[in-house]
C-alpha cells in the first residue's frame, strides 16, 4: 500500500489528537494549531484526490488490517476526496474570516475549547465522508452533534443557549431514528459494512419476506438524516442555531455540517440500499415533495426577516430543498446537480455569514437592516463579498449559484413528465423569491444612511479580507469552470456506486 493511501485515516486521527492537545493549550496556541491542522489536511487530501483521479479506481483502507465482519474500513474515491478537500478549504476560510469575532464572542478561558470542538467537528466530517461502516458513521454523527451544539452555545448568552437546546433536541431525535434503523438493518443483513449490507439486501429482496422491515429501515434513515440536515418541515432549529452563534460557527454549520449528513444519505442510497431499491420504494418521490415545498417556504420565511443573519439562515432551508430536489429526481443528472450544489451552496453561504458579520461590525453590531444601511461603504470588502454571495444565491450568470440552477434545470428536463413540470416551475418561482430578499438586502447595505455608525480609521482584519477574497474567487471558479468539477463528480459517482 502506498503511503498516500493512508492519508484519509491519518487525517481523522490527527484531528482527534489535535483536539486532545488543544485542550491544554492557550486560546492563541490552540488557534495556531487548528489553522495549521486544517491547512495540512487540505494538502494531504488534495494528494489523495490526485492519486485516485490518476488511478481511476477507488480503494479501501482496513483499520487494523482486520477484514469484515470484525474489522472497520474506509473507502476512498474521487467523490470522497473531492468533498474532503472542499470541506477543509471552506472550514479554513470560515475560521480565518470569523477569527476576530471568535475572540470577541467567546470568553478568554474557553477559547481553546472552541478550537477543540472545531478539531472534533473536522474529524467527524472526514470520517462521515470516508467511512464504509455504518456504525462508525453513526459514532461520528454523534461526535458531530456534540461539537456542533458546543459551537452554538459557546457564546453563553440566552439566545445561543436556547438555540443550542433546540438543536440538541432535534438532533438527538434524528440520531435516535438513525440508530433504530441501523439496529434493524444489522438484524436483517448481519453486517455493518456498507458494501456487505448491499449484497445482503439484494439477496433478501427477491423473496419479499422482509419488504416491510426494509421499508421501515429506509424511512427511518431518511427521516433521521432529513431532521439533521434541516429538510422542510424539520427545519425549526435552524434559524436560531445559525442566527445566534459566532459567524465562523454559523458558516461551518450551514455550509459543512448539514451537507455531511446529506452526503451520508447519498452514500446510503448508492452503497447500502441501492438506488433502484430507493426508487422502487418511492422514497425519491417523498424527498422531492418535501424539497419543493422547502424551496418555497424557506424563501417566504426569509422575505419576512429584518435580521440579516436569520434571513441567510432561512435561505439555507430553501437551498437544502434544492439539493433534496436533485436527489428526489431519482436520476444520475439530478444526483450530480445535487452534489455540485453542495459545493456551490457551501462556498456561497459561508461567505454570506462571514460577510454579514463584517457588515454588522461597522453598524454598531446590529443585524437589523435599518442599521445596516450604508454598511457596504463602511466595510467595502464585506459589502462586495455579501453582494457576490447574494447574486450567486439568486442565480446571476458567472456565479456558482447560476451554474447549479442550470444543472438542476437540465436534470429536471430529463426526469419524468410530472417531476419535470414541477421542478421547472418551482425553480423559476424560487429564483424570483431569492431575488426579492437578497436584492433587497444588497440595496439596503448600499443605501447611504446612519453616518453615526462610521468608525474613524476602521480597517477590517487582514484574515477577514483575505478570506473574503478567496471566497469570491472560489465562487467565480465554481461558476465559470464547472465542467472539470462535474467531470470529477461523474467519475466519483461511478466509483461511489
Amino acid at each position: 500500500m502506498h503511503l498516500i493511501q493512508n492519508f484519509p485515516f491519518i487525517s481523522i486521527i490527527l484531528c482527534l489528537a489535535s483536539g486532545v492537545v488543544s485542550s491544554v493549550l492557550s486560546g492563541k496556541n490552540a488557534k495556531r494549531l487548528c489553522i495549521s491542522l486544517v491547512s495540512l489536511l487540505g494538502i494531504l487530501n488534495s494528494m489523495v484526490l490526485f492519486y485516485v483521479w490518476k488511478t481511476k479506481e477507488s480503494y479501501t483502507f482496513m483499520m487494523g488490517h482486520f477484514p469484515a465482519p470484525w474489522g472497520n474500513e474506509l473507502r476512498i474515491g474521487v467523490l470522497e476526496s473531492l468533498m474532503a478537500v472542499f470541506f477543509c478549504a471552506i472550514m479554513l476560510l470560515s475560521l480565518c474570516g470569523g477569527m476576530k469575532r471568535i475572540f470577541k464572542d467567546v470568553e478568554e478561558e474557553k477559547t481553546n475549547l472552541y478550537f477543540v470542538m472545531i478539531d472534533l467537528m473536522l474529524s467527524s466530517l472526514l470520517a462521515i465522508i470516508y467511512t464504509n461502516d455504518l456504525f462508525t458513521a453513526y459514532v461520528f454523527v454523534e461526535i458531530n452533534t456534540i461539537a456542533a451544539c458546543a459551537l452554538i452555545m459557546i457564546r453563553n448568552n440566552g439566545h445561543s443557549l436556547v438555540a443550542a437546546a433546540k438543536y440538541m433536541i432535534m438532533s438527538l431525535l434524528g440520531s435516535g431514528l438513525i440508530l433504530m434503523a441501523l439496529s434493524m438493518l444489522y438484524d436483517l443483513s448481519g453486517h455493518l459494512l456498507m458494501s456487505n449490507i448491499k449484497e445482503a439486501v439484494a439477496q433478501i429482496l427477491p423473496g419479499s419476506q422482509y419488504e416491510i422491515p426494509l421499508t421501515v429501515v429506509i424511512a427511518l434513515l431518511c427521516v433521521g438524516l432529513a431532521i439533521k440536515s434541516a429538510l422542510f418541515p424539520f427545519h425549526s432549529w435552524l434559524p436560531d442555531a445559525y442566527g445566534f452563534s459566532t459567524p465562523s460557527s454559523s458558516a461551518i454549520l450551514s455550509s459543512l455540517v448539514s451537507k455531511a449528513y446529506i452526503f451520508l444519505l447519498i452514500k446510503i442510497f448508492y452503497r447500502v440500499i441501492g438506488m433502484d431499491v430507493m426508487i422502487d420504494h418511492k422514497i425519491t418521490n417523498a424527498l422531492f415533495f418535501f424539497a419543493v415545498i422547502g424551496m418555497l417556504m424557506g424563501s417566504l420565511s426569509a422575505i419576512k426577516e429584518h435580521d440579516i443573519r436569520r434571513l441567510i439562515a432561512f435561505s439555507s432551508v430553501a437551498q437544502i430543498g434544492y439539493i433534496y430536489m436533485g436527489i428526489g429526481l431519482g436520476t444520475k443528472a439530478g444526483m450530480m446537480a445535487a452534489l455540485f450544489h453542495i459545493l456551490s451552496h457551501a462556498a456561497s453561504k459561508s461567505m454570506l455569514f462571514i460577510a454579514a458579520s463584517g457588515l454588522s461590525e461597522v453598524s454598531g453590531n446590529s443585524k437589523d437592516f435599518t442599521d445596516l444601511k450604508g454598511s457596504g461603504y463602511r466595510n467595502k470588502i464585506a459589502g462586495i463579498g455579501f453582494t457576490v454571495g447574494a447574486l450567486s444565491m439568486v442565480g446571476i450568470p458567472l456565479f456558482a449559484g447560476f451554474t447549479s440552477k442550470v444543472y438542476f434545470a437540465e436534470a429536471a428536463v430529463n426526469a419524468s413528465t410530472s417531476k419535470m413540470a414541477i421542478g421547472m416551475v418551482i425553480l423559476a418561482i424560487s429564483t424570483i423569491l431569492n431575488a426579492v430578499y437578497f436584492i433587497r438586502a444588497v440595496i439596503s447595505i448600499y443605501t447611504p444612511r446612519n453616518e453615526h455608525f462610521i468608525v474613524p480609521g476602521y480597517k477590517p482584519a487582514v484574515t477577514f479580507s483575505v478570506a473574503m477574497v478567496f471566497f469570491i474567487v472560489l465562487n467565480f471558479v465554481l461558476g465559470i469552470f464547472s465542467n472539470p468539477i462535474m467531470d470529477a463528480i461523474e467519475v466519483g459517482l461511478k466509483m461511489f456506486a
